[in-house]
């Protein structure tokens, strides 16, 4: 899947934010420096092994306090580092590199950790042709960049709200009063072409599912030979029906999953387990 950011109207509120939120009336251990207006190049770098994300925002992050910075990556987005490692240039007067450094390494170091976990996960079912895919567990305010960096890593991008699709969980289930009652009610205020997608915790949900139309069944917190039977149902009922596992996902069982022939596997755990990646800054002078 290819890793691409929301445009930057979307994102600049929020960086703006988040600059404002840091730097609040006034820098003031910058502000009184002598020489602050000197252009001099910063140099990021690595501490620890992971997988890079985020160039694009720190550059842009730098480029709202000053349209004249000039960010230039060394290693590639996605790519893997090493400690010690350079992963970018700056070049900008000292007032905007020292305003800049926090927020652009924040986001840098949080989205490079989810990038690094992902690819962890990614990695032990790349043979198979099941997909690792995100949830809506992210952090106020990040969702979009944290669900970027988990494309980033390789996995895929599950709705980013609750407006992207219909999915049907327990509590949809409990209130409605079954699958086919939540599914028939929905169905009948549902915009077109939203799908939906059915979570189920047994056999006999699966097959209502089928038999209601849904789009994609979730099959939540199974055991590995209870799911090789439901998708052997639903792959008989409907090939064209998409299948997804999902609870208790860990790198130790993210492959016996993969294995019972899901399309996809679903897992909070890359965003809200993950840690952030050590990069630090040193102004060259």
């Amino acid at each position: 899947m290819t890793s691409t950011l929301p445009p930057w109207i979307v994102l600049d509120s929020h960086l703006i934010q988040w600059l404002q939120e840091d730097i609040g009336r006034s820098d003031r251990s910058t502000q009184g420096l002598p020489n602050i207006d000197r252009v001099a190049t910063a140099v990021w770098i690595a501490k620890e092994a992971g997988i890079i994300a985020a160039l694009p925002v720190a550059k842009r992050v730098f480029e709202l306090l000053n349209p004249q910075a000039k960010f230039q990556p060394v290693a590639a987005e996605g790519s893997p580092c090493i400690p010690g490692q350079p992963i970018a240039e700056i070049t900008a007067d000292l007032a905007t590199l020292l305003m800049g450094e926090r927020t652009a390494l924040n986001l840098a170091m949080r989205l490079s950790g989810i990038a690094t976990a992902t690819r962890k996960y990614v990695e032990c079912i790349a043979d198979l042709p099941t997909q690792l895919v995100d949830t809506r567990k992210t952090t106020p305010g990040l969702r979009l960049l944290e669900k970027y960096a988990t494309t980033v890593g390789g996995g895929v991008n599950h709705r980013m709200g609750l407006d992207d699709a219909v999915m049907i969980k327990d509590n949809h289930i409990a209130a409605a009063g079954g699958i086919t009652e939540a599914i028939e009610g929905i169905r009948r205020t549902m915009p077109y072409p939203l799908t939906i997608e059915v979570e189920t915790e047994s056999l006999e949900q699966v097959t209502e599912a089928i038999d209601c139309g849904a789009d994609i069944i979730m099959l939540d917190n199974m055991p590995p030979e209870l799911m090789r039977q439901a998708v052997s149902i639903v792959r008989s009922a409907n090939p064209r029906i998409k299948i997804e596992a999902s609870g208790n996902i860990t790198l130790t069982t993210i492959r016996q999953v993969a294995e019972t022939g899901v399309d996809y596997i679903s897992t909070s755990a890359p965003i809200t387990r993950s840690h952030w990646l050590d990069l630090s800054m040193r102004i060259r002078t």
